[in-house]
């Protein structure tokens, strides 16, 4: 057991990655389902920050659309690069424009959502997806 977990060798690679392309998107998604609540949707309005958006309460509910859409994407393996750059996107703005930019403390959980789309845009959809059986070749 210990060769196997002091191996530099990848362990159950494409398993792994699915599992986490799967967990990501359905926590993202969860995230994203206050689009279709109003009533969750309202106290965004009143942040400053969505105030002094352009079309603020638009862009609110296309950030969470694109929370929803993304997750959805991403957990089916459905356009999985695309769904994740988008994902990156939208969750490095809410990061730095949104947020206070500190990553490395309060705006952590969409900082680490915006690292695992990335993970997803350079690996694929991996196993487990519609892409694959899709794009077969």
């Amino acid at each position: 057991m210990a060769n196997i977990l002091l191996s530099p060798k990848p362990l159950w690679q494409e398993n792994g990655l699915a599992f986490l392309r799967i967990i990501t998107g359905l926590l993202m998604a969860y995230h994203g389902l206050e689009v279709f609540d109003r009533a969750k949707m309202l106290p965004y309005m009143e942040w400053d920050i969505i105030k002094s958006l352009p079309a603020p309460e638009t862009m609110m509910y296309i950030g969470k659309g694109m929370e929803f859409v993304t997750g959805v994407c991403l957990a089916l393996g459905l356009f999985t690069r695309i769904a994740a750059l988008f994902m990156a996107v939208v969750m490095l703005f809410i990061c730095f424009k949104i947020g206070a930019g500190k990553f490395y403390y309060e705006d952590q959980h969409p900082f680490l959502f915006a690292l695992l789309a990335l993970v997803f845009f350079f690996t694929g959809p991996v196993k487990w997806s519609i892409d694959k059986r899709i794009f077969k070749k």
